[in-house]
């Protein structure tokens, strides 16, 4: 079991910047994928960006070049960088994790968050206005 807490989420204006944490506990020994995934109330959840225990990262297009995803392995902690926020980025945020061989990450995992994932934090709102 992996357990995870978001943190971070804010109301800021568009072109703003935020950073969100995802301290995870428990079973952190394992190698595990992690990732954010974000959701607009009325749509489908959507994956923001991956990065496995090797540290390769997979990013939506949406958020290319503006999202930095990282983590400390040291302290099991996962963190989003957001710069030049936009409205559109204004969404619940989820932290996610999944027990994979090797830690690695796949494009499925971006492309199919609720089907890959079956640790989830309970979410932090991120608000971008104009």
């Amino acid at each position: 079991q992996v357990q995870l807490v978001e943190s971070g989420g804010d109301s800021v204006q568009a072109g703003g910047s935020l950073r969100l944490s995802c301290p995870a506990s428990g079973s952190t020994g394992r190698q595990i994928c992690m990732g954010w995934v974000r959701q607009v109330p009325g749509k489908e959840r959507e994956g923001v960006g991956v990065i496995g225990s090797d540290g390769v990262v997979k990013y939506a297009d949406s958020v290319k070049g503006r999202f930095t995803i990282s983590r400390d392995n040291s302290k099991s902690t996962l963190y989003l960088q957001m710069n030049s926020l936009k409205t559109e980025d204004t969404a619940n945020y989820y932290c996610v994790a999944k027990e994979s061989f090797g830690g690695y990450c796949y494009n499925r995992d971006l492309r199919d968050p609720m089907e890959q994932f079956n640790y989830w934090g309970q979410g932090t709102q991120v608000t971008v206005s104009s």
